[in-house]
């Protein structure tokens, strides 16, 4: 009996001494755990309060307070241009708002170049640069690369006419910047317009030289890639050129000189050729 009594205390005690060791494992693992969280917490990015888009925005639409959210962003990873603070992304008056320039997706963050400032149209005046100029081009359907042409893309301008009575096509201006095509601004949009004409953004002295141009000849767009940064310098081409004419050099043959006398032999006057004395 007393034998049987103490391998049950043994047993039981062994029991609990395994219990202690798994649960003092599991207490050192928490530990760790926890240790491991501390460490992580103090290496963690610094976040900051940024707006985003609750929903698809398009181009032309009225930005409102139900359209955004606010989001915690990493704060070496905050796009440029967005807005962390309410007051400036909207107004006071919460009758003037701002408009969408540019389509965004739900949970993309708003920046400052994809919105007009409160109160303002999505027109073309809103997507004009400090100290530039909207100019008109006029284009048809073989000038204006044949509806393939959008807001934002950018093109070269080719000049043809004449010049001191050579018909010519000169490349007069390089990269610039369409920011509507008749009288569409919308950048996103995925119809194809055959266009009257282009709003191009240039400095004030390249719209007198497109003025100019225009009045004088006829201008041509070739659109450029998306990439492309090449600058191709000076281009012309005229009609001989182009067919591969090319012009006859007139060189006058030295005539040599003759002398002669001239004689009467009866009623005839003859012309005798004799060495011309040396000059």
């Amino acid at each position: 009996m007393r034998i049987g009594f103490a391998l049950i205390l043994i047993v039981g005690m062994g029991l609990a001494g395994f219990a202690v060791y798994l649960a003092q494992g599991q207490f050192n693992e928490y530990k760790t755990r926890l240790s491991d969280q501390s460490v992580a917490l103090k290496k963690n990015v610094p976040l900051v309060r940024v707006f985003v888009s609750t929903k698809p925005l398009r181009y032309g639409q009225k930005l409102t307070k139900e359209d955004v959210r606010i989001v915690a962003w990493p704060e070496d990873a905050i796009p440029e241009g967005a807005f962390t603070d309410p007051k400036i992304l909207f107004s006071e008056d919460e009758t003037i708002l701002r408009t969408v320039l540019r389509a965004m997706e739900k949970d993309e963050a708003i920046l400052a170049v994809k919105v007009t400032e409160p109160g303002e149209d999505a027109g073309v005046a809103s997507r004009l640069s400090a100290g530039m100029r909207a100019f008109t081009i006029s284009v048809n359907v073989a000038t204006g690369v044949s509806g393939f042409l959008r807001p934002g893309d950018r093109v070269d301008v080719y000049w043809s006419g004449s010049i001191s009575g050579r018909d010519v096509t000169r490349l007069i201006l390089e990269d610039i910047k369409l920011i509507a095509i008749d009288q569409t601004a919308d950048g996103d949009s995925t119809s194809t317009i055959v266009a009257r004409t282009v709003t191009a953004e240039v400095s004030p002295k390249v719209v007198a030289s497109l003025a100019q141009a225009q009045a004088t000849g006829k201008l041509l767009l070739s659109l450029r890639g998306s990439e492309d940064t090449t600058l191709l310098g000076q281009i012309e081409v005229d009609q001989e050129q182009l067919l591969g004419i090319q012009k006859e050099v007139v060189v006058k043959a030295k005539r040599k000189k003759v002398c002669t006398i001239k004689t009467r032999k009866g009623a005839d006057v003859v012309e005798i050729a004799i060495p011309c004395p040396e000059e």
